[in-house]
């Protein structure tokens, strides 16, 4: 089915489903779990400091003979020497994000590295395709973490980088079903990379505790927070209801990097506190309600996938 697929082809994966590269939640055992269930699965580089980094890798590497990749966020300050390890490690496939995509595309391909940036406009598609990435994912205002300042939904973000670029295009944001990666890949995406629906699994790094939360989670339960810093989509907690009373009452940049502080993603994802950590994850929470091996997940999304588009094919 997916055999003349851009993104299957590019990655030499069965499926075009690629799990998200999450801080806290990506480790090697979700990474080669999703790689092994014919997706492409992505260590996520950004809370491994170097040595923690390779280990990952390492593993990832004993754990299966599929093609796996990894998730490099350039804002943090061990980037440079995290590519250096991808580069030793021969890893095939890098994600980068949070930065300028020239950073370290040309290095990376010259070691025959494929290279994919995250955006979340157009100006930053245009900017990785002239970088000379070999594709670009698009992730909406949906998503979890991280996210763009311009609140653009999937549905218009996706057909508008669409028209415009003529490498291999990747939607993310609010997409965990199979239906939903046939609703992207509708509006002119290859594939589709998907993060809160695989935190939601037994292979996930993240605290069990956490992972109930995403279950629980209903609709209006996440809010893009912290835009004076770094735009985050949180779970409401109480950390999270304290940020929105603080800009709501005009606080400042330098009061809200102080509440902030340091480790709060871990506190929260990995260390299971509920109420004072930080929750990233996607309003597509609302249609994850159990937990379970990736193995699984994979499964349900490609034969709902088949089954969606058969009904529209009649």
């Amino acid at each position: 089915m997916f055999s003349n697929n851009k993104i299957t082809t590019l990655f030499g994966i069965k499926y075009p489903i690629i799990q998200g590269g999450m801080i806290w939640c990506s480790g090697w055992k979700l990474a080669s779990a999703v790689s092994n269930a014919g997706g492409l699965g992505l260590i996520g580089g950004g809370s491994m400091p170097p040595d923690l980094f390779r280990e990952h890798i390492q593993k990832c590497k004993a754990a299966t003979n599929k093609p796996f990749g990894v998730n490099i966020p350039l804002l943090y300050p061990y980037s440079e020497e995290q590519v250096k390890i991808v580069i030793e490690e021969k890893v095939p496939i890098v994600f980068t994000s949070a930065g300028n995509p020239k950073k370290y595309t040309s290095i990376l391909k010259e070691h025959g590295i494929k290279v994919v940036h995250v955006t979340a406009n157009l100006k930053f598609a245009l900017k990785s395709q002239e970088a000379g990435v070999d594709a670009i994912v698009a992730e909406g205002f949906e998503a979890g973490g991280h996210n763009g300042r311009e609140e653009t939904t999937t549905m218009v973000l996706i057909p508008k980088i669409a028209k415009e670029i003529n490498i291999p295009l990747i939607a993310a944001g609010g997409i965990a079903t199979g239906s939903g990666m046939l609703a992207a890949m509708v509006l002119g995406a290859d594939g589709v990379q998907m993060g809160s629906r695989f935190v939601a699994s037994v292979e996930a790094s993240a605290h069990d505790g956490f992972k109930q939360k995403v279950v629980e989670a209903q609709e209006g339960d996440t809010k893009l927070q912290l835009k004076q810093l770094v735009s985050v989509r949180l779970l409401d907690n109480e950390f999270s209801d304290r940020i929105t009373k603080m800009q709501l009452s005009g606080a400042s940049t330098e009061e809200l990097s102080e509440a902030l502080g340091r480790g709060r993603a871990k506190l929260g994802m990995f260390d299971g506190d509920l109420n004072e950590g930080e929750l990233e994850i996607g309003q597509v929470a609302t249609l994850i309600d159990e937990v379970k091996p990736v193995g699984e997940i994979v499964e349900e999304i490609v034969d709902e996938f088949i089954s969606r588009q058969s009904v529209f094919s009649l």
